[in-house]
């Protein structure tokens, strides 16, 4: 482990978490963003659905760990949306199954620290026609509509009010855009750089909003070694130019992201 120790952010999820530090990402956004703030760190698993993260659960975040996360963030839903297979196989998991999994997760999660601060993401909508068009050859038939996303959203949303968790309806917030089918979407189901900036834009919301102590937002939090230094770059009045403060605009700036 490297020090000094700083807040730790884990994106617990599916491919929306794995390939969120990729086409600018949301998971890219948010590392940069708290870059001198928090370590965000990624635990995503292509193709994953609720019930093989309820499996591994356990090795992911350990009790006995000597410290854990200060926030988790929880995407499944939209793998276990999908329609059943006629074999039987696939990633389809039955609504009622997906809310007791997503209620074990929650109190597992609750259960690890009174400090620890979890936000579930709701499955997003999908573009059903860029899904045939580009994953057919791994989803060949329509089988992930953006009606079966709509109610594994609403389970979601229904179990974060029940256990007090923080939520992000990305099935609504996705929607508000009216060229959301699009422009948000790499492949119909993974987000484009436009789709990314929502999601970063509604986990910063929650994480303004929230009334959580200490705050998580990253304007509360400090940024390491902010102090001024004499190495930092000459201003000609006989100071120097703080870099450390100046970064965090810099990638609001990179990102196209409000001061907020």
């Amino acid at each position: 482990m490297v020090g000094p120790l700083r807040p730790q952010f884990v994106l617990f999820g599916s491919s929306i978490v794995q390939f969120s530090c990729s086409n600018g990402g949301w998971g890219a956004i948010l590392a940069d963003l708290y870059s001198r703030k928090a370590d965000v760190v990624l635990r995503g698993y292509a193709g994953w659905n609720s019930r093989r993260a309820l499996q591994v659960l356990e090795q992911v975040f350990p009790k006995d760990a000597a410290i854990q996360p200060s926030l988790v963030i929880v995407y499944f839903g939209g793998n276990d949306s999908m329609l059943p297979h006629s074999s039987g196989l696939g990633p389809h998991v039955p609504l009622p199954e997906y809310v007791e999994n997503m209620r074990k997760i929650g109190k597992y999660l609750k259960s690890l620290s009174e400090k620890i601060r979890i936000i579930f993401l709701t499955a997003p909508p999908v573009n059903e026609e860029q899904i045939l068009e580009n994953l057919r050859d791994i989803i060949p038939e329509r089988n992930r509509t953006n009606e079966s996303c709509k109610i594994y959203s609403d389970a979601c949303l229904e179990v974060c009010r029940e256990l007090d968790v923080k939520a992000v309806d990305l099935w609504t917030s996705i929607q508000r855009r009216k060229d959301w089918s699009t422009v948000c979407f790499t492949d119909g189901i993974h987000f484009s750089a436009a789709g990314s900036k929502i999601v970063v834009e509604e986990i910063l919301k929650v994480l303004r909003e929230a009334d959580w102590e200490p705050s998580l937002h990253w304007k509360s939090l400090p940024t390491e070694f902010a102090e001024s230094s004499p190495y930092d770059p000459p201003c000609g009045d006989g100071t120097t130019f703080n870099i450390a403060d100046h970064s965090v605009a810099q990638a609001l700036i990179h990102w196209g992201l409000s001061d907020n």
